[in-house]
């Protein structure tokens, strides 16, 4: 009987996953979640046939370097810029991610951030847990918020998540606009009700704004402190994309001043560490990149990361549910 091909899971996942993952492989999956080196994730990835790994898991050519048996690498997550594709590519490494069944449970979560921010939902809790409120009472011009109904929501990105952010908008009998780089359909625009602008003219028009555009170098500081300077006093803005996208640097002088109303934040650059700036602000909510965390939806992003890995080395292979990089499977014919 021939040796069974091994696979490493980079951090611990639900265990019905890992037990189809064993049915086939030898399986080592981590216990713990943590950040590891190039020179650990280089020694792991070494002896192994196919990995599912997480968005803190950088997959670059220093790590692949040497490396002839990997075959397959399973991201944890729709962005990958943790993965250098162009170097899995020259290796032969089959890279895939887990699209489409997080929009629904993201764009939740992108509503969810928009209004606690709007409403300062954060602020009055910690100063209620404080114990504030038997001190100094709720006066009625206290705690004002912003109002979601019946004002505009901008959408930057439009993909499918941004889709599902704008069609909850009706809810709220809020005018949807939304900036991309490709114009969508007429029949999308109905389906969510949204209608295409400039990018200026989306950020001077909308009362709430919601990012949701994909990391590349072009939209590093998408929004920065130009494009902050053009957006309503008033305005609250939302990033359930990517850290990077936003000049967290700019945004928290922005809160500070005045200058926007509000903010709610899932993503940072250089996260898990979060500018001491924003840290410092009440008008602000943060959450450490939990968009996409339901039950349901994790569970369904691990069992796509599996159908990845057991499509290219299973026993019976075939098309991987979600390839970022197919030509690999191209070239091996």
């Amino acid at each position: 009987m021939s040796e069974k091909k091994k696979v490493w899971v980079s951090r611990p996942l639900f265990p019905e996953v890992l037990a189809r993952l064993a049915e086939q492989f030898e399986v080592e999956a981590e216990t713990v979640e943590r950040r590891y080196s190039p020179e650990e994730l280089r020694a792991r990835l070494a002896g192994v046939d196919g990995a599912v790994v997480g968005l803190v898991d950088r997959i670059d050519a220093a790590v692949l370097e040497g490396n002839t048996r990997l075959k397959v690498v399973a991201n944890l997550g729709v962005g990958h810029n943790n993965l250098d594709l162009p170097a899995l590519t020259r290796a032969g490494v089959l890279a895939s991610n887990t699209p489409d069944v997080l929009n629904e449970t993201t764009a939740d979560y992108g509503w969810a951030l928009l209004m606690a921010a709007a409403r300062r939902v954060g602020a009055a809790e910690r100063w209620l847990r404080a114990g504030e409120w038997p001190k100094q009472g709720v006066h009625f011009d206290d705690w004002l918020g912003v109002d979601l109904h019946g004002r505009t929501l901008g959408v930057l990105g439009m993909g499918r998540i941004g889709r599902a952010v704008a069609r909850r908008a009706a809810g709220f009998d809020m005018r949807v606009l939304y900036h991309n780089r490709t114009r969508l359909s007429d029949e999308l625009e109905r389906s969510c009700h949204a209608a295409w602008v400039e990018k200026e003219t989306l950020l001077r028009e909308v009362d709430h704004l919601v990012l949701v555009l994909p990391f590349t170098p072009a939209n590093r500081h998408a929004i920065g402190a130009a494009e902050l300077a053009l957006m309503k006093p008033t305005a609250v803005l939302v990033n359930i994309a990517r850290g990077g996208i936003v000049d967290d640097a700019a945004l928290a002088a922005a809160l500070r001043e005045g200058r926007l109303a509000a903010a709610g934040l899932d993503v940072f650059e250089g996260e898990p560490a979060v500018h001491a700036d924003l840290l410092a602000l009440d008008n602000v909510v943060l959450s450490p990149h939990i968009a996409s965390a339901s039950f349901t939806t994790r569970r369904a992003m691990a069992d796509m990361a599996a159908d990845n890995v057991l499509a290219v080395i299973g026993a019976e292979p075939g098309k991987p549910v979600s390839p970022l990089n197919p030509e690999v499977l191209a070239a091996k014919g």
